[in-house]
């Protein structure tokens, strides 16, 4: 796609995992702006999901809907970090099927 070198990374993640995973984008260059880095945003929203039979839940039951507070990280990425970004956030989030979304960004 013509114009697209950056996406949006939108990561859901325990509030206490919060500032481990703002070193990890760090660490993998995403959140990057000329003499910035490390800019993201998060806000609070709550996390709703149940375990099924056969998961290894970080919390709640199995057949258990559960609920936690939870932040909505959201950091912006070069196309050529993507891959390194979400393998190094897959490492360090303790949710057996973390949600990470890359949205694509299109300059104009």
């Amino acid at each position: 796609m013509q114009g697209m070198t950056m996406a949006k990374i939108e990561i859901f993640i325990p509030v206490s995992h919060f500032e481990t995973l703002r070193e990890t984008l760090r660490a993998a260059g995403a959140g990057a702006f000329g003499y910035y880095d490390s800019t993201l945003s998060y806000s609070p929203v709550k996390g709703c999901w149940r375990p099924l039979p056969g998961a290894n839940p970080y919390d709640g039951e199995i057949g258990a809907l559960c609920v936690a507070d939870e932040y909505k990280v959201e950091v912006c990425c070069a196309v050529d970090a993507i891959n390194r970004t979400v393998e190094s956030v897959r490492a360090m989030h303790p949710y057996e099927e973390p949600v990470i979304n890359v949205i694509p960004l299109i300059s104009l």
